[in-house]
């Protein structure tokens, strides 16, 4: 990796994109959605355990490959009576097919932590991998590598979780109790109460009536208990909400429609298009609240869940079966954006999975309705290619204020600098295009790249 990588090969436009990156590399990163589990930060003598829990284990972008290239799930996740012979051999199988992520986002960032986080220069292959083991094992039993003194010298500003609605945030409140000067702050995630189709939803719904101390039994309870949870997650902290749904369809039911499906629910009779119905309602609850209390909405939709089902009945939710679908937001939308679409106190931050959408939809919406901003490449598309695409096909209707930077999205809270450096990069390299075609002058142009990698999630998470 030289100091130059992704940016374009042509002198003229390499030497702008040079100058705009030196003016961005060294900027805090604002992390306002992700998935690290904030109790890493909550013990202050939190370590990750081995290499392969750190890398392997729990990322479903190395899983997922491993899997399409016939490596057995058995192989590569421990049972409960795990050793570090299993880890070490985990690690192995890794090393021995880590050349199946040549060109992709997960070998890139890969790449980045162990030399820029770990200091390996050699490459991973067969014969090194267990000399690499050590060397990481050996590192990550140092101080330095716990987490709090990474999100130090990551130069991480603020770093934001994604907490179910029902969660008690007691990881969050022992990090605020501590004297740890680190930013932590929870997202709301309803998911698990309000898409009746969720799994363990009942339980979910119990969970709620408890840590709430509201009976939810039936569709008005649910709303004063969402309510409440929504007042403790924004005094704890939280920013913003993030709600997961199949489509963006949204729909207003009366309260005496929305009710009959929650009683259905609740009976454990609810249909399919119950819980569409009942899911785009309460979607519109959600931006309803969200006018009210100021919390950013973020709107993650177009992935069938667990596709595999064999892999998701014996191992469980997030081993790389999700797969997007094809999505409309035009029409979907239209109720919810109607209803508060115009209200300045509205903030909809959208992510798609289905780039056809970026030039038809999305970037339309983003370019009219004030409440709209785009999120940054998702998932699949958190890549290379997948960023100059979202410039490309976004950019110019939307423009760049109306987007939100970057946010990384990730389980794997090291590869966080590797994510936000290839953005930037990404970036910079997208912006001296412009500069070279003389669309925009190298001012401008740094004055966006500082944009997009620093002041509009700043600005757009209320941070």
């Amino acid at each position: 990796m030289n100091a130059d990588h992704v940016f374009s090969p042509d002198p003229a436009t390499r030497d702008v994109a040079r100058r705009l990156y030196a003016s961005v590399a060294a900027l805090p990163l604002i992390c306002p959605h992700g998935h690290v589990d904030p109790r890493v930060f909550a013990d202050p003598d939190y370590r990750f355990g081995t290499p392969a829990d750190l890398f392997i284990i729990p990322d479903h972008y190395v899983v997922r490959m491993l899997y399409s290239q016939g490596v057995p799930m058995e192989s590569l996740l421990p049972s409960s009576t795990q050793t570090e012979a299993d880890h070490r051999q985990i690690w192995q199988t890794f090393a021995d097919h880590f050349h199946l992520f040549r060109g992709t986002p997960t070998g890139m960032w890969i790449r980045d932590e162990l030399r820029n986080i770990f200091g390996i220069e050699e490459k991973l292959t067969s014969a090194s991998a267990q000399r690499i083991y050590d060397a990481i094992a050996e590192k990550l039993n140092q101080p330095a590598f716990q987490p709090r003194a990474l999100y130090e010298r990551f130069n991480v500003e603020v770093l934001c979780t994604t907490d179910a609605a029902t969660d008690d945030l007691a990881h969050h409140r022992r990090i605020r109790e501590s004297s740890w000067g680190g930013r932590i702050l929870p997202t709301f995630r309803p998911d698990g109460v309000v898409n009746i189709d969720a799994p363990n939803w009942r339980a979910n719904v119990d969970r709620l009536s408890e840590v709430s101390g509201i009976s939810v039994s039936d569709y008005p309870s649910l709303i004063r208990a969402l309510e409440q949870r929504r007042a403790f997650f924004k005094q704890m902290g939280a920013t913003a909400t993030d709600h997961a749904a199949l489509t963006p369809f949204t729909v207003a039911l009366s309260d005496r429609e929305a009710d009959a499906i929650f009683q259905r629910a609740l009976r454990g009779q609810a249909g399919a298009d119950d819980a569409r119905m009942f899911t785009g309602h309460m979607l519109m609850q959600m931006a309803r609240m969200s006018v009210e209390d100021g919390l950013v909405m973020q709107l993650h939709v177009g992935a069938l869940r667990n596709h595999n089902r064999a892999i998701f009945e014996r191992f469980g939710p997030d081993k790389g079966a999700d797969i997007p679908i094809a999505t409309e937001y035009t029409r979907n939308l239209q109720p919810l954006l109607n209803a508060f679409g115009n209200d300045p106190r509205f903030t909809l931050i959208l992510f798609t999975l289905d780039e056809t959408t970026y030039a038809r939809e999305l970037a339309p919406l983003a370019g009219h309705y004030p409440a709209v901003k785009l999120g940054p490449p998702w998932w699949f598309h958190d890549s290379l290619n997948g960023m100059r695409r979202f410039f490309d096909q976004v950019m110019e209707t939307a423009g760049v204020y109306n987007t939100v930077g970057f946010n990384d999205d990730t389980r794997a809270f090291c590869s966080i600098p590797a994510r936000h450096d290839l953005w930037r990069r990404s970036a910079c390299d997208w912006l001296a295009g412009l500069v070279v075609r003389q669309v925009v002058d190298e001012d401008d142009a740094r004055e966006m790249a500082e944009a997009l990698s620093y002041s509009l999630a700043r600005q757009a998470y209320r941070l």
